[in-house]
């Protein structure tokens, strides 16, 4: 006898499909009208003007008297919607800034990002402004994130509500971005798979990647799936559970477990399922980590510095958002609404740097 799947099926528009979104970009890519450019270049310079740190800069310093609104309308459309949208248009290539320009361009990105959400630390080091760009790592070695290498990510989720990138700089080839809806991933597996979509409702080790929180064990054990409040949640890196297999006191993996994360990453790969698109510079992505999963293909880079692929990221903790259950905590920090997610570690100081380091 099949036996019935953990919930229903997530229906609404955050359970989409890829191929059907594929032609139809008008409906997930908003282009910046000049009016809107110029409402931008107006707000940053107020902010440069007045010698705010970037860190600092509030929604109520960067006014935005008519693309503030539409911000507000995408948000909702973030957390409650599709899941995700793309901003196109920022005009990060090709035209001079006085002084630096990933500076400029890192104080029009966060204070739009404020309109979206509350800056987190995305590491141990405490970097509310993150830099996507190869340092020459690997992660062969267990300490190193995804990001600072030239290597596929593989479909993830970050540590918080909404996670952000502006691209500045593409690379020679590769790197492109994909996303899949997690919420579709499960109506396949439940409809197909009941037996192993329950699995992943079971808490899993992961781990910290040497990012540890004061009193916290190396790893943290979480589900992917997380019904809570009448919501589906995800949280999920298959690297970082796979290497969570490293410490001795983690649960170890059973073969159904595993037979329920390939089935996962297989979904999350599927042609029809996920939805592929090329980031150009001044394109900013937005997508909801609760019910979406990304992805960055392997890249070539320029060999010269100043031509390299550059992205700048932030993770938001965004008002309105859904309640999250208790467990999410152990990774998030706190499950308040408007101030949860991040990494915190015992010496982490909070900043925005402009290089990447």
């Amino acid at each position: 006898m099949t036996m019935p799947p953990p919930r229903p099926l997530v229906e609404g528009p955050s359970a989409w499909i890829g191929r059907d979104l594929r032609g139809r970009e008008d409906e997930w890519i908003y282009s910046l009208s000049p009016a809107e450019i110029a409402e931008i270049e107006n707000a940053t310079a107020s902010v440069r003007d007045r010698g705010l740190d970037i860190a600092d800069i509030r929604r109520a310093d960067f006014p935005l008297p008519t693309f503030g609104a539409r911000l507000d309308r995408m948000r909702e459309e973030i957390l409650n919607g599709r899941g995700f949208v793309l901003i196109r248009g920022l005009p990060v290539d090709g035209r001079p800034i006085a002084g630096n320009a990933v500076a400029y361009w890192a104080a029009a990105y966060w204070g739009i990002g404020a309109y979206l959400g509350n800056a987190r630390s995305q590491n141990a080091k405490g970097h509310l402004l993150g830099h996507v760009r190869d340092l020459g790592l690997a992660t062969s070695d267990p300490n190193v994130r995804t990001y600072q290498t030239t290597e596929r990510q593989h479909f993830h989720t970050d540590s918080c509500d909404i996670v952000g990138l502006l691209c500045l700089k593409t690379a020679k080839s590769g790197g492109l971005s994909s996303l899949t809806s997690s919420m579709a991933i499960y109506n396949a597996m439940a409809t197909r798979r009941p037996d192993l979509v329950a699995r992943l409702f079971r808490p899993m080790p992961t781990d910290r990647r040497g990012e540890v929180p004061a009193g916290k064990k190396p790893f943290f054990e979480i589900p992917v799936y997380n019904d809570h409040a009448g919501y589906l949640s995800v949280l999920y890196s298959r690297t970082y559970i796979n290497s969570g297999q490293r410490f001795p006191e983690a649960r170890r993996l059973d073969p159904e477990d595993v037979e329920a994360l390939d089935l996962f990453d297989d979904l999350a790969n599927d042609a029809d399922l996920r939805l592929d698109m090329e980031l150009r510079p001044g394109d900013m992505q937005f997508v909801h980590n609760h019910t979406i999963l990304h992805d960055r293909t392997a890249f070539e880079d320029w060999p010269e510095p100043e031509r390299k692929r550059h992205l700048l990221r932030l993770w938001l903790a965004a008002p309105g958002a859904r309640p999250l259950p208790p467990v999410y905590a152990e990774r998030y920090g706190s499950v308040t609404v408007g101030d949860r997610g991040g990494i915190i570690c015992p010496d982490t100081s909070l900043h925005a740097p402009l290089e990447p380091v």
